[in-house]
């Protein structure tokens, strides 16, 4: 039974990850998520329910459209493999508690497209940011992050959100104060008050935390490979989105990496 309840949660983890994908691509462009259905981006066929099945259509297609034999991105098996195993690691650490599980898949989701669209397009939309925001707080009877009563959870939900809200927009009012320039978007600021919702205060500090060193590496990287200069941005969504997914396994100690209080 157990083998059984795996492989549901990570076919429904697969599955979002197909939806995951509509939203990447037609959300930055204000398109419907669900009309048309899936078609080729390049040749306009549509996708056959067969050739619509995560991964698996990929394989037996070689990566090729089935009308004009273009190369599918590789993005969208990745996408799929990853909500795929995230849904079932989910299911793993919170196993016995399937709305809490729900709901985080719900958010992963949200975040992976976050990661994807900011990375393509520099942007963060707020039917994601915000929504992850709302979604959060009405949850958060569910959250098993939040000890307490069920007031009590609702109010470290809330608590969190503004301060994830109050730390990002200290750190970008600190960040333009220094380098004359916007050093982080309002997207990043909203996505940081949904995951303190999520997550609570010091989750949305282990966020930043985590995004900011993720996002210092990355950019050392591009600087060493010269691929950028010094004062070209690069977007911080996907380390932060890294760093929310995290938080739904495991709450960093304040003063990490130096130990807990």
């Amino acid at each position: 039974m157990e083998s059984l309840g795996g492989i549901f949660w990570l076919i429904l983890g697969l599955s979002v990850g197909s939806f995951v994908n509509v939203v990447i691509c037609r959300l930055p462009d204000g398109k419907s998520l669900f009309l048309p259905a899936s078609h080729c981006p390049r040749c306009g066929r549509p996708v056959a329910l067969y050739d619509n099945v995560p991964i698996l259509a990929f394989l037996w297609l070689r990566g090729r459209c089935r009308g004009c034999r273009r190369p599918i991105s590789w993005r969208y098996p990745v996408v799929e493999a990853l909500l795929g195993v995230v849904a079932f690691a989910l299911w793993r650490r919170w196993e016995g508690a399937p709305a809490w599980t729900i709901a985080a898949l719900a958010a992963v989701a949200a975040l992976t497209a976050v990661a994807f669209i900011d990375w393509d397009t520099f942007l963060i939309p707020d039917e994601l940011s915000l929504g992850l925001l709302v979604l959060g707080l009405l949850c958060s009877p569910l959250n098993p992050v939040f000890p307490g009563s069920l007031a009590a959870k609702a109010g470290l939900s809330a608590v969190g959100a503004a301060s994830g809200f109050a730390m990002c927009w200290a750190v970008a009012a600190f960040g333009e104060f220094v380098f004359k320039k916007e050093a982080m978007g309002g997207g990043d600021i909203k996505l940081l008050a949904a995951v303190g919702a999520w997550s609570g205060a010091l989750g949305a500090f282990d966020c930043l935390l985590i995004g900011s060193m993720l996002g210092a590496v990355y950019g050392s990287v591009l600087l060493l490979r010269r691929k950028v200069g010094r004062q070209d941005p690069i977007p911080f969504g996907p380390f932060l989105s890294a760093g929310a997914v995290l938080n739904f396994f495991i709450i960093l100690p304040f003063g990490f990496p130096f130990g807990s209080p």
